[in-house]
């Protein structure tokens, strides 16, 4: 494995399952562990390691379902919750007793903010997160299109998509094509990673578990547009609203601090995602759309800076950053800014005592 340098690769075996991780800094350093997000790795973050402050343990695993961590199917009915316990029972593996910094990306957004309502953590940084009412099928304020959440969950997956990530697909012949997919939805179109390093991180993405069990995961019939609601198994009904919700951060106490970064010209969390049911019905590209009052698009950035608003009025310290131009991921489109913001955040936060 070609790692950065001062990065390692790692296996632990915790309580729940076998984790792949990789890190940087010294064992004893205060702990920041960053989350990736949906068809991703620890891998994805490789490259903000080197040229960190000093005295920080950097650790980023791969998630349940996803690269070389034990492949032990999720219960999507807890929402993202089996990853932030996958996440505290490998901290505990490892023998850190201090409060984490935990980093969450899009899908990893919604796991961090699960863990620090259960636990305490030392700050947590959004980066283009789900929104914290989950992904499609809600209205603005975060009540549901219909009772049975339909429009969201394993049922949406794109089946191309998801045929070609099971076969492996290294091409670009198609628009469904992983390459593409990450090529034109991790990052701005303008952007591209260096061609080495663009197939390795395909090569990560290919790991994903596909099926019942991962990717896009279960579903059911619905008398609903567009005829199918979540199910109970793998990720997109993990982040379905039914089970996906991380809007009682509001309530934590005592609040960590938090830094929201988000790309201005991200298709994945926008208000009009490329990939919501919502927006799809009313650009005609899924037949039947019931109109803006029944099904709107959901306006996923505007309900995570209603609910950072919230925290923030309810005494917590609130940073946000806009990246103009970028897209899902400004820590690849605009990595050099993307880390002066992230670490300048990091040591301005007061190092928690180990507990």
């Amino acid at each position: 494995m070609n790692l950065p340098p001062g990065v390692s690769s790692h296996t632990a075996r915790t309580e729940r399952l076998r984790m792949r991780y990789i890190e940087s800094g010294p064992a004893d350093g205060v702990p920041v562990v960053m989350i990736h997000g949906n068809l991703a790795t620890g891998r994805f973050f490789e490259h903000l390691f080197p040229g960190a402050p000093d005295g920080y343990r950097f650790i980023a695993p791969d998630m349940r379902a996803f690269g070389d961590t034990e492949h032990k199917p999720m219960d999507a009915t807890r929402g993202l919750r089996d990853w932030a316990d996958d996440t505290h029972s490998l901290l505990e593996t490892l023998g850190v007793t201090r409060p984490p910094h935990l980093v969450g990306w899009s899908t990893g957004g919604a796991a961090i903010a699960n863990y620090a309502e259960d636990r305490p953590v030392a700050s947590l940084t959004f980066i283009d997160p789900v929104s914290p009412f989950g992904f499609g099928g809600v209205k603005p304020d975060g009540t549901p299109c219909f009772d049975d959440y339909a429009g969201s969950g394993g049922g949406t997956g794109n089946p191309e998509f998801i045929k070609r990530l099971a076969e492996h697909d290294t091409s670009t012949e198609s628009p469904f094509s992983p390459r593409n997919v990450m090529n034109s939805s991790y990052w701005s179109a303008s952007h591209r990673e260096p061609p080495e390093r663009e197939d390795m991180l395909l090569e990560e993405v290919l790991k994903s578990v596909t099926g019942d069990d991962g990717n896009p995961g279960d579903s059911t019939t619905s008398p609903n547009w567009p005829g199918v609601a979540p199910g109970t198994r793998g990720i997109l009904n993990a982040l379905s609203p039914k089970y996906c919700n991380w809007a009682a951060i509001v309530d934590i106490e005592p609040k960590p601090p938090i830094l929201w970064t988000h790309g201005s010209a991200d298709i994945v969390v926008a208000d009009g995602s490329a990939w919501e049911m919502g927006t799809l019905g009313k650009l005609g590209f899924v037949p039947g759309w019931p109109g803006e009052e029944v099904f709107p698009p959901q306006p996923m950035v505007s309900q995570i800076r209603a609910v950072l608003e919230k925290y923030r009025e309810r005494g917590g310290r609130v940073e946000i950053e806009m990246f103009e131009g970028s897209g899902h991921g400004p820590l690849f489109d605009a990595a050099d800014r993307w880390k002066n913001v992230f670490f300048k955040f990091l040591v301005s936060v007061e190092v928690p005592a180990a507990v």
